[in-house]
């Protein structure tokens, strides 16, 4: 007897693919409604926990931004942006692209808080978030002269602009890097007494140091990138130099004898001028003296104010602070 056999209709052949790029392809409403929007998705598809998240957004997103001198004029620097805001815990994600298109509608302007205000409401508003944060880097050059010799030169200070809108409240936070030399007050006292008591030729040790302020902005005066240098001078005087002749290396290590300084009393330095600068409420200063007698760093941390307290730090608290 012939064996039966099952009538299956023949498999379906997908249609082939296309493997070049449709450069004339053009997008209408119609056809972008039907794109898929996983990070707007259902609660259901949440991975892991159901927490929600107090920082998710962009980092480094790069950008040219005008920025006002004290002095007038503008210049224009590369800038380096982070924004993020909270997510809450029944939310699948955030489109990150708006973060970026928002920041962009305001780009074009000239550089001032207000801007960075607006730029936050925006994207706050376009990713419903209860909190935000925006945050701008960059290296802004000021022109200095030697201590002799009379050439000039450009220092780069490293610069962050912060926005932080939380609780329905706003913080307005700039972090400034001062680069300085710092000669250790006991070396010196050892060096002049190996001269005096045996003739012995000795020097001190210093070294490349640099402190991170971090400083919130209080009232409505403007806080001019190039007022937080004049702070920082006179809380330590020995900046490192740019322009440096024979004469202008005798008046550093002259500059450098006149003010020693241990890590704690340039923390505290600094600290003292914060305070009596009323265009600065809460305060953070951090340390690092890049040793050249110790294979390790000296480093020091000071706070005032409720802002930057904190029982943790980061492990790249003080290694992230390279002079």
């Amino acid at each position: 007897r012939p064996a039966m056999t099952e009538n299956r209709p023949p498999p379906s052949v997908p249609p082939a693919l296309s493997r070049e790029y449709p450069g004339d392809f053009r997008v209408d409403e119609a056809y972008r409604a039907t794109l898929p929007d996983l990070q707007n998705g259902p609660a259901s598809l949440i991975v892991g926990a159901r927490k929600a998240i107090q920082h998710v957004g962009i980092s480094n997103f790069r950008l040219p931004i005008r920025y006002r001198r004290k002095e007038g004029g503008e210049i224009l620097l590369e800038t380096s942006v982070t924004g993020t805001v909270s997510l809450d815990a029944d939310r699948k994600g955030i489109n990150m692209s708006r973060i970026m298109r928002s920041f962009y509608t305001h780009a074009e302007k000239q550089f001032s808080l207000g801007v960075l205000a607006a730029a936050v409401s925006d994207y706050k508003d376009h990713l419903d978030s209860f909190d935000a944060r925006l945050q701008m880097r960059l290296s802004y050059p000021i022109k200095v002269g030697s201590l002799r010799s009379g050439l000039e030169g450009w220092q780069y200070y490293d610069i962050a602009m912060e926005l932080i809108d939380q609780g329905g409240q706003r913080l307005r936070v700039m972090h400034f890097d001062y680069v300085y030399s710092s000669t250790c007050p006991c070396s010196l006292e050892l060096a002049e007494h190996a001269r005096n008591a045996r003739a012995q030729l000795a020097t001190p040790h210093s070294q490349r140091s640099v402190a991170r302020i971090s400083a919130v902005m209080a009232g409505d005066e403007k806080l001019w990138f190039e007022d937080m240098v004049a702070l920082c001078r006179r809380a330590v005087a020995t900046e490192t130099q740019v322009m440096v002749k024979r004469e202008d290396e005798q008046a550093f290590a002259e500059l450098n004898a006149a003010n020693p300084i241990f890590v704690e009393d340039a923390v505290r330095a600094f600290a003292h001028e914060l305070e009596a600068e009323p265009r600065i409420g809460d305060f953070r200063v951090i340390a690092s003296h890049q040793e050249s007698l110790h294979s390790h760093d000296a480093v020091s941390l000071l706070t005032e104010g409720p802002t930057f307290v904190q029982s943790s730090l980061d492990p790249m608290t003080f290694a992230g602070l390279r002079a």
